[in-house]
């Protein structure tokens, strides 16, 4: 599997494009395009690469295609691109879900995932936080003040820890999290010194076939006659995720273009 070379830092971040398409057509697959940005000062040697695994089933090797990760004994290996595909425009119900992960092979749909191994010899413990970088918006639309979905939030629920290490698991933030605050940094995980050791996966939503007793946030996707829509990555059925969301209010102007925001992962050392 292909991944970006680099360097990690004491503190690791990057950026993943997050959209979504309003037409007046059935619903469609579109994968979102991504981008990986780090920063920092403490430079660390590279420590090799964790192959990525499926959440729900951490023996089993999985393939989501290509990601962004970072390098080093600390790093995220991947992270699923928040796609909420295309979808029809709405004056009432404004509650858009995004879609579930896919994977080549014979591993279903799963919830979105950030997967991160910590293979350091000295395992202070890490948190993991997302920030938005800014509203929804298309900046073709020429009335300036209409570009952005003014109010529109972002919401991550349904949070929960898998892995195969052998050490404690991270604590995963039970709450929903609604980034309703642009540039701020919101707390999703954190493992206390020695724990979290190992590869490590914190997915929201999970499927109706995970045996981790996590509540089934996956339903299909269908077109206007009911008919089930294929995910172009996969071949597979595709599916929704409740457990990300997007909410846009009822007075906001929705034109029928796609809407992008920019998500930045930080995944830091604890002292």
């Amino acid at each position: 599997m292909k991944r970006r070379q680099g360097k990690l830092f004491s503190k690791c971040c990057f950026t993943v494009l997050t959209s979504i398409i309003f037409l007046a057509t059935p619903f469609q697959v579109e994968a979102s395009p991504t981008s990986l940005d780090q920063s920092g000062t403490v430079i660390v040697e590279s420590n090799g690469e964790s192959e990525i695994v499926d959440p729900e089933n951490p023996d089993d090797i999985a393939d989501p295609g290509d990601g962004p990760g970072t390098e080093g004994p600390l790093r995220i290996d991947y992270v699923s691109s928040l796609d909420f595909g295309r979808t029809k425009l709405s004056d009432t119900n404004r509650t858009y879900p995004a879609l579930a992960q896919q994977f080549l092979g014979e591993i279903g749909p799963r919830g979105s995932f950030i997967q991160i191994t910590d293979q350091r010899t000295n395992s202070t413990g890490w948190t993991l936080q997302v920030k938005q970088n800014h509203q929804f918006r298309n900046t073709v639309i020429q009335q300036a003040s209409e570009q952005e979905l003014s109010g529109a939030v972002l919401s991550l629920d349904k949070g929960w820890a898998n892995g195969s290490g052998n050490s404690g698991s991270p604590t995963v933030t039970r709450e929903t999290i609604a980034l309703n605050s642009i540039g701020t940094a919101y707390e999703l995980a954190t493992a206390t010194a020695g724990n979290g050791r190992g590869v490590w996966t914190i997915a929201f939503g999970a499927s109706e076939t995970n045996s981790n007793n996590m509540e089934n946030t996956l339903s299909p996707v269908v077109d206007a006659a009911g008919n089930a829509v294929k995910d172009e990555f996969s071949g597979k059925p595709a599916y929704h995720n409740s457990a990300i969301s997007l909410t846009i209010p009822t007075a906001t102007k929705i034109y029928p273009v796609q809407y992008a925001t920019e998500l930045t992962w930080i995944l830091a050392a604890l002292p």
